[in-house]
């Protein structure tokens, strides 16, 4: 779910315009998941502009608040939400702990890394939501350390039905800053898009774990 309309069409202009958004049908990209894409959201790239970085920061700052209260901690997940779930925790004045995809096999072994006590509440900060998997297991990993999840605040949602199906089960609160139809909807507006790349980026998203097989 988006946190409102203005926020998720400002949000995919701001995308574009950085390029962040990576199209090519001729050589689709290989998700972690194994799908095949005709689309690749790149948000690590925000980054490095700092009035895109300032607006998402904001933008999260201000929908954490009004959505969820304000937490004990902000916790991002690694890698791709470290540094604009840094930003946040640090505008908010709040402690910062990441979220690594596994267990480190060494030292003290952590997947959670930093300060994070058991009962403390918690609002996960993520860069892109696809299938939902690495996303809940970094929910998971920090309701194992005895934190109370309230929610979690991502900058793009694909918005397919399986991750909204894991969501549900995790009893997960999630909100976006953009999704995929304002995504287009601003790509079609602008002309970031062709007709014939419009024409694969709805037949890729009528059935994405088969397209492209």
């Amino acid at each position: 779910m988006i946190f409102n309309n203005n926020t998720a069409q400002q949000t995919a202009e701001l995308l574009l315009q950085i390029n962040a958004i990576k199209l090519n049908s001729k050589n689709p990209f290989t998700w972690a998941s194994g799908w095949k894409s005709p689309i690749y959201c790149d948000n690590r790239i925000t980054l490095s502009f700092p009035a895109v970085r300032n607006y998402i920061r904001d933008e999260f700052v201000k929908q954490i608040e009004d959505k969820f209260g304000r937490p004990d901690v902000i916790a991002g997940v690694a890698t791709g939400a470290i540094g604009i779930g840094i930003l946040v925790a640090e505008a908010m004045g709040l402690p910062f702990v990441y979220v690594r995809p596994e267990a480190k096999k060494h030292g003290r072994q952590n997947q959670v890394e930093g300060f994070l006590q058991k009962g403390q509440t918690v609002i996960v900060v993520e860069d892109l939501i696809s299938t939902g998997g690495s996303s809940l297991m970094a929910v998971e990993a920090l309701r194992n350390e005895g934190a109370n999840v309230k929610g979690m605040a991502a900058i793009f949602t694909y918005g397919f039905p399986i991750s909204e199906e894991k969501i549900t089960e995790a009893k997960l609160e999630v909100y976006t800053l953009s999704n995929y139809e304002n995504l287009i909807e601003k790509a079609v507006e602008k002309q970031y898009v062709s007709e014939e790349e419009l024409e694969t980026l709805q037949s890729w998203n009528s059935n994405p774990s088969e397209w492209g097989k």
